[in-house]
């Protein structure tokens, strides 16, 4: 109880500075962090104990929170919207995203050069974390200043489906890290990956689908907004613990579905309120988190190793968006993406709650957990301070702030 408080009050706090962060141009997710880091610094310097524990993280994480982000972003975003984008939504979040997880895990374990400390493996679980992307700090700024509308689906489908991919990938990573190496065979990892990943797709369409069903027997907003939330909680509870395969997957799946069908139906506004208030505070408790458990020992002692992470996610964002992503231009159904958008999807690629969420996940009996975790803190905190703040002008810059406006008739 006295740790919900604490976090209640760390909330408030982080709410009564947002005009400031404003201001200033950070999203509110960067004065969650300073108000996080700040206040558990004082809790600290004044003897009392917060009462986080590490065994609780894992849990809370990845059996809670990250759902509710999955969820929550899946049910509000536009079905039709992502079925006009489809192929180059997916071809982004699977196949580049897998490469970018080589690449950027390449890149560290070069970069860091010890195969005892921080084997290959471990290098590939980073590479996985880190190729989670975030935009919403840069797609409520596209709204603001009227971007493009390919822009937000590209970004928002994309993040989406990375997200989900990222989970199940850093899920198998981390089993096969912990694992002996006798048992780990790279096409018994593939097949378990596969297995996972359409597992959940298959749980989520089957129980999307009587979602669906139970929200048209509904015909005021609550009861299929209490729907919605029974679905969440049914798809992820009997994909990963009954069928076990990917609960996010599932998640993913049955919110798009029941997300479309509230969105044919009248007074659909408050399921959309209500999955959007379990984001927040969903959010808000990440990147709270993520301020409690930052420490200056990481910037004194893996300031390098943050260098090196940041690096190796820009190098694998700009092959991605500059050499994959036109490979499947002149494929049929394929819009164009101009090389303007491309240099906005290169810094729009932000990291934020999952790879903070994944990162507050790591267990302790990883030897090099708070390398990676470093890694991951210091990738995210360029994202919310340096990435975020200057999307604006790169907007600007390009001159692809008012572009909404200007394309409406008069």
């Amino acid at each position: 109880m006295t740790t919900l408080l604490w976090f209640t009050g760390l909330l408030i706090a982080a709410l009564l500075i947002e005009p400031l962060a404003t201001r200033l141009r950070l999203p509110f997710s960067a004065a969650l962090v300073i108000v996080g880091f700040i206040g558990s610094e004082c809790v600290v310097a004044l003897g009392f104990d917060t009462g986080l524990r590490w065994h609780h993280f894992s849990e809370l994480i990845l059996e809670v929170l990250l759902p509710v982000l999955v969820f929550e972003s899946a049910f509000n975003l536009r079905t039709r919207d992502v079925l006009k984008n489809i192929i180059p939504i997916l071809y982004l979040a699977i196949p580049v995203m897998v490469i970018a997880t080589f690449i950027t895990g390449g890149i560290i374990y070069l970069g860091i050069g010890s195969a005892t400390g921080f084997p290959w493996v471990v290098a590939l679980l980073t590479g996985a974390l880190l190729s989670a992307t975030d935009p919403v700090a840069v797609v409520a700024l596209f709204k603001k200043a009227g971007a493009p509308h390919q822009l937000h689906i590209m970004l928002e489908g994309e993040s989406l489906f990375n997200d989900a991919t990222a989970i199940v990938l850093f899920s198998l990573l981390l089993a096969l890290t912990l694992m002996p190496a006798s048992e780990i065979t790279l096409s018994g990892a593939i097949l378990e990956f596969l297995r996972t990943f359409t597992g959940g797709i298959l749980a989520g369409v089957v129980i999307g689908a009587l979602g669906m069903l139970l929200m048209t027997a509904f015909k005021s907003a609550v009861p299929r907004g209490i729907a919605t939330v029974a679905g969440g909680i049914v798809s992820f509870y009997v994909a990963e613990h009954v069928l076990h395969v990917s609960g996010v997957m599932a998640v993913l799946c049955s919110g798009l579905m029941m997300g479309e069908i509230n969105r044919r139906r009248g007074d659909a506004a408050f399921p959309c309120t209500l999955w959007e208030f379990n984001a927040y505070i969903a959010n808000a408790l990440i990147f709270l988190l993520l301020g409690v458990t930052i420490t200056l020992d990481m910037f004194s002692e893996r300031w390098l190793a943050m260098l090196i992470g940041i690096a190796a996610v820009l190098m694998a964002r700009i092959l991605a968006v500059y050499v994959l992503l036109p490979a499947i231009q002149p494929l049929p159904g394929v819009a164009p993406v101009p090389l303007v958008h491309r240099s906005v999807m290169l810094w729009g690629g932000l990291r934020g709650a999952v790879t903070v969420a994944l990162a507050l996940s790591l267990p302790l009996e990883l030897e090099a957990w708070y390398t990676v975790q470093s890694i991951a803190y210091g990738v995210v905190l360029f994202t919310l301070f340096i990435q975020a703040p200057t999307m604006g002008l790169l907007l600007k810059h390009l001159g692809l702030a008012g572009f909404s406006e200007r394309a409406r008739p008069a």
